[in-house]
């Protein structure tokens, strides 16, 4: 009788720099199409006459790009640990840029790496017999070179000329180094937190999770890990959310936004375990984000403070629904 599927240490070393990678282009992206109302106001002013500008059109697709490459991240952990493998919560280091040509030379250069990588994963996955992975990449595969084209479109662009700087008004001097290193615990925090629960939805598909003891579970189809995995899905996309409209503010503001997570995203083992580390980080992003929209306030920076009122009540929410669980 023929063994099943199993992954080897290399093949699970293989998936895993294709995880890396996912979630290294997911926040490059993101952080690229938040970047573009800073690039914006910087250039000629002639753009004011425009309906559109090459910077929206961009942007919109970088943002389509980030989500789609996050979705990539998943599947690929989810197969990971179907395959009784352990999915990485490390990321490449992303590499944003401070031009539309530079997000599209760093696009260029970050999808030919994947395209390369991808090809081995398929080339690894047919001859161990892994029809499913194959499939999978062949899918990702042509996704990604989708990606490349369309950055290809912009690498020979002329980047428009950038206008005078602007005087600083008395206004914008609220906006310090120690205020936008504030701003950058809570991208770091979003950006943790969405790793985090990308990791864990999809680790609750793994098979030893998913198992059945009760008839209340078999009756219904589900189990805890399965509803704690249907939260989890609900809660990262809104943290993603939040990661966008907290880089947006930064560099609307003239500041730069951090790409490297903070604290170190933590799995843990069973529901319980995600249950208890979401618990804590959702606990350390409210008083942070309460911190700030206090600070906010000192400074009259109204818009932050709105923002961060706002963000923290959906933050208390999935605090709420994590106490929920742990009762």
């Amino acid at each position: 009788m023929s063994e099943p599927m199993k992954m080897t240490p290399d093949s699970v070393s293989l998936l895993n720099k294709a995880v890396s990678r996912e979630l290294q282009v997911s926040v490059q992206y993101m952080l690229q199409h938040t970047k573009m109302e800073k690039l914006i106001r910087k250039v000629i002013p002639e753009n004011i006459l425009l309906d559109k500008t090459t910077y929206e059109a961009m942007g919109k697709f970088l943002r389509e790009f980030a989500i789609q490459e996050m979705k990539h991240a998943a599947a690929i952990m989810e197969r990971i640990y179907y395959l009784g493998g352990e999915a990485t919560t490390k990321s490449d280091k992303p590499i944003v840029g401070n031009t539309l040509s530079e997000f599209a030379q760093n696009g260029v250069k970050a999808e030919e790496e994947a395209l390369v990588l991808y090809r081995k994963i398929i080339e690894a996955a047919g001859k161990n017999g892994d029809w499913e992975t194959r499939e999978l990449f062949e899918k990702i595969y042509a996704e990604e070179e989708a990606h490349l084209f369309k950055f290809q479109e912009y690498v020979n662009m002329k980047d428009e000329p950038e206008g005078p700087e602007p005087p600083l008004s008395e206004w914008r001097k609220i906006f310090t180094n120690d205020y936008f290193t504030m701003l950058n615990k809570a991208a770091a925090s979003e950006i943790s937190a969405v790793i985090q629960y990308t990791n864990q939805h999809e680790k609750a598909s793994l098979l030893v999770l998913r198992k059945k003891s009760t008839a209340l579970e078999i009756v219904t189809e589900a189990n805890k890990a399965k509803v704690v995995s249907e939260l989890l899905k609900e809660v990262f996309m809104q943290e993603m959310e939040h990661l966008e409209k907290i880089s947006e503010r930064i560099y609307l503001l003239e500041g730069e936004t951090t790409s490297v997570p903070d604290p170190l995203p933590q799995v843990g083992k069973t529901a319980d375990d995600f249950l208890k580390l979401d618990h804590a980080a959702e606990n350390d992003a409210i008083l942070l984000y309460r911190k700030i929209i206090e600070e906010a306030f000192k400074r009259g920076d109204t818009t932050t403070r709105r923002m961060f009122e706002e963000i923290v009540l959906q933050e208390e929410e999935h605090y709420w629904k994590f106490d929920d669980f742990l009762k």
